[in-house]
């Protein structure tokens, strides 16, 4: 994408900063902005390109990452919890999948479509590893949002875990509710 010179101001309003502030950071005086953003003066090509510098590392600075957004706390079940448990964990949390731990390792997912797919009529002997789906995507907290919502599209959660712990997970619905 080309960097317009002519969307400074607007680009700088929505990054919340004065001119004083945009000229700090890029390192060129305050008046100089004033006079581009009012089409008095054309800037040199370094200088655009200090401006568009300043903008890029911003943004990317501003970006959250799954750390912000996870979930904390960690519903999930192990290799041999029954099917019938799942579906009480399922309902008394208010979610709609838990991963399938076996020794702390993420081995599957267990998802509300896992369960009705694989409902054949008797499901009451049942355990994880006999339906479980294979285990979502694994993350660190630095990942950016953007890898986020993309693996999102393909899966129903993804798990992040740091220096070998699973630490927070994100689904769809907390994607979503990082947005406002």
């Amino acid at each position: 994408m080309v960097f317009d010179i002519a969307n400074v101001k607007k680009i700088r309003k929505q990054l919340g900063l004065t001119q004083f502030e945009l000229a700090k950071k890029s390192g060129l005086s305050q008046s100089l902005i004033a006079k581009i953003e009012s089409n008095r003066l054309d800037p040199t090509y370094s200088r655009v390109k200090k401006i568009e510098e300043t903008f890029d590392l911003l943004t990317k600075n501003e970006q959250k990452e799954a750390k912000d957004i996870m979930i904390k706390h960690i519903i999930y079940v192990n290799e041999n919890t029954k099917v019938i448990e799942i579906i009480k964990i399922l309902n008394k949390h208010k979610i709609s999948q838990v991963p399938v731990l076996k020794n702390e390792n993420i081995i599957g997912l267990i998802s509300e479509s896992t369960i009705l797919k694989n409902n054949s009529g008797n499901i009451k002997d049942l355990k994880a590893e006999d339906m479980m789906d294979n285990a979502p995507p694994i993350i660190s907290g630095n990942t950016k949002i953007e890898v986020i919502k993309n693996l999102l599209k393909y899966y129903p959660i993804v798990l992040v875990k740091e220096k070998g712990k699973l630490t927070g997970l994100i689904s769809k619905s907390d994607l979503i509710n990082s947005l406002v």
